[in-house]
């Protein structure tokens, strides 16, 4: 019964991060000519955190596929305006799967908890850049 409820629990929080990376996706991000924006370090956070979401996720079996990275080619189509910025994206992504990647190589308790924080961090994130910048 406990794992149900975890199971739940991390699909309530998997949801809330997917709809405010959608509303973050739409929002019109990217439409300024400038290379350094506002918002840059929330960002660069928030993909490291989907970098580090995408491999926690896998390792611990969440059967996801793709999707933290889909979520991620999604934010980079929406705020990448350029090479250089596709690729400070790419490498906050990087950044987030590679830091975990060396500490974890076994789901274990400790790394479902990083993965609880990184949700409730990104959707913190996800939804301040939605309000700060419309």
């Amino acid at each position: 019964m406990e794992g149900q409820t975890q199971v739940m629990r991390w699909r309530l929080r998997s949801a809330a991060i997917l709809l405010a990376l959608g509303v973050v996706g739409s929002a019109g991000f990217g439409t300024h000519a400038a290379e350094v924006k506002p918002y840059d370090d929330k960002l660069m956070r928030l993909s490291e955190i989907l970098g580090a979401v995408h491999y926690l996720r896998e390792l611990c079996g969440a059967g996801e596929d793709q999707l933290w990275r889909d979520k991620m080619r999604d934010l980079i189509n929406a705020e990448g305006s350029s090479a250089l910025r596709r690729a400070q994206l790419t490498r906050s992504f990087n950044k987030g799967y590679n830091s975990y990647s060396r500490t974890y190589n076994a789901c274990t308790q400790s790394a479902k908890t990083a993965v609880d924080r990184f949700l409730v961090e990104g959707v913190e994130l996800s939804e301040s850049l939605v309000k700060a910048y419309p």
